[in-house]
């Protein structure tokens, strides 16, 4: 019955998450604001979500624009902004072809459908296999979750997906293994955001890389996470001099708004075609907007060339207090998706903040994610390290 209040609920939305005592109604650029009029200086970007901060007003446009327009449309037509986003992302990348979807998760699941695909129809192996490693995430789906290389994600959900193998992460001898098995495809993050901010060693990487294209394995990173320049360059694999066969983007590509893709090189794309794959909702007009504002503002700016300037400033703030406070122990990560590996309770420092008007998250127990928006200035990376430091002060006294 519609009005039956027979059992009583806290909230009507479904316990999936552990929410923080805060309720954001507005933002703009590295702000936001609670519905008290509270201004939080927002170093979580949404989770590597808001790469151009809150709002910008590049990407505003355009989609007051496409509001005007057509907000739907099928994939049985064609759709301008999303050839015009997957002709940039084409020609800014080593991949050919795009295909889109919504998320994250979906990229990911995209991914592994076009490697067992391609594997079975194109090149008739027969192997299904998708390799990932240890402390890995790539999506909540049950695909996703069980290319993810950590049991927590996986509890309760069994049986998971058959097809799918884990590899320690960074392990040279490890990689071994693939040259006997196989598989159709290996998957990886270049940092491992969710498992503790660790970035992937180059000589592993490239080795990996030479590994798959001997072998006849597909190459998919996962930059879910760190695409669209969250790691200094559009891609975080241009700095491991590697060539992937299948990228995996969402999160930063449209600024907030819900979009995911996959962009592929032409013969892996092979794997795919008419009726294979699909999405409702993907590469809509609206999307597509948002996602071809973002990537044409970065590329036509020196966003990029600022985003490595102010890294090289956010890191010698952080090593000043790593020397300052000993429970530091190191920091990770690459361009503005950093990590402070600490011997207290990350998520005490996180809560804390929140105190002293700073959003920051964990990555794990003992790490405490910082993420920026791209746009970030030297004066507010002051402020967030002022906001911190007194964090930290509050802590050592028991505050």
């Amino acid at each position: 019955m519609v009005n039956d209040t027979s059992v009583p609920l806290s909230s009507p939305i479904m316990a999936t998450y552990s929410r923080f005592p805060v309720t954001l109604v507005k933002g703009k650029g590295s702000y936001v604001w609670d519905d008290q009029g509270k201004q939080y200086l927002d170093f979580t970007s949404g989770i590597a979500t808001c790469n151009l901060g809150h709002v910008p007003d590049a990407v505003k446009e355009k989609l007051e624009e496409q509001l005007q327009d057509l907000w739907h449309c099928t994939n049985l037509y064609h759709i301008p902004n999303q050839e015009k986003l997957a002709a940039l992302l084409a020609a800014n990348s080593c991949g050919d072809q795009v295909f889109f979807c919504n998320s994250g998760a979906e990229a990911n699941e995209a991914a592994i459908k076009l490697a067992r695909r391609y594997a079975n129809k194109v090149k008739g192996s027969g192997s299904s296999e998708v390799v990932t490693f240890q402390q890995s995430f790539h999506g909540r789906t049950l695909a996703t979750l069980t290319a993810t290389g950590q049991e927590k994600i996986q509890q309760g959900f069994s049986p998971l997906m058959p097809g799918f193998s884990y590899l320690p992460f960074n392990d040279e001898e490890a990689l071994e293994e693939l040259t006997t098995r196989k598989p159709a495809a290996v998957l990886l993050e270049l940092v491992q955001g969710e498992g503790g901010v660790i970035p992937a060693n180059p000589e592993w990487v490239k080795k990996l890389a030479e590994i798959c294209k001997d072998n006849g394995i597909l190459l998919m990173v996962d930059e879910i996470q760190t695409g669209i320049g969250r790691t200094g360059t559009l891609f975080a694999y241009e700095q491991y001099g590697i060539e992937p066969d299948v990228i995996s983007l969402a999160k930063g590509l449209g600024s907030g708004f819900p979009i995911g893709a996959i962009i592929a090189k032409e013969e892996a794309a092979k794997g795919f075609e008419p009726g294979s794959h699909g999405s409702t909702f993907g590469g809509n007009p609206l999307a597509t907007a948002a996602g071809l504002a973002t990537v044409t503002h970065i590329l036509e700016t020196n966003l990029l060339k600022q985003v490595n300037e102010v890294v090289t400033y956010l890191d010698s703030q952080l090593e000043m207090l790593k020397e300052k406070y000993e429970f530091i122990k190191n920091i990770r990560g690459k361009g503005l998706l950093k990590g402070l590996l600490v011997e207290t309770n990350a998520l005490d420092i996180v809560q804390k903040a929140i105190a002293n008007n700073l959003l920051i998250l964990t990555a794990g127990p003992n790490v405490v994610r910082i993420l920026p928006p791209l746009t970030v200035t030297k004066e507010e990376i002051n402020e967030f390290i002022e906001a911190l430091e007194k964090t930290f002060q509050g802590i050592e006294k028991g505050e």
